[in-house]
């Protein structure tokens, strides 16, 4: 059954942000808290978790109890083929980008046991 225009549209609307494209592909590289997201984007932490609910109500990523720490990823395997297909392409559109690229950078330098202060 084809998506209705509507569906179609709500996906878009969750990529329509330069910061949920940016969440998007650090979450390419590793999973990680909103601590660790909100260090990297230089956000307000209620700004990242809007993002993320975004992202996860989508279907984009998942969130994983793991401990004290919830865990933000990208969903292995979406129930929708559409999210599966945008997030094989998103290396086409952004890798290339010098924000996505600092991006990427600076998550190998985040530690949340500081970042988070815990």
């Amino acid at each position: 059954m084809a998506a209705s225009i509507k569906e179609n549209t709500r996906l878009f609307k969750a990529l329509s942000d330069t910061n949920r494209l940016r969440i998007l592909k650090i979450l390419q590289t590793k999973s990680l808290c909103v601590c660790e997201i909100t260090d990297v984007l230089k956000l307000a932490t209620s700004t990242v978790s809007k993002h993320l609910s975004i992202l996860r109500d989508t279907g984009f990523i998942i969130e994983e109890k793991d401990g004290k720490w919830v865990n933000y990823m990208i969903n292995p395997r979406p129930s929708d083929q559409r999210i599966s297909s945008v997030l094989s392409t998103l290396d086409f559109w952004i890798s290339d980008d010098s924000v996505i690229i600092s991006d990427k950078q600076k998550i190998q330098k985040v530690d949340r046991n500081v970042v988070c202060g815990r």
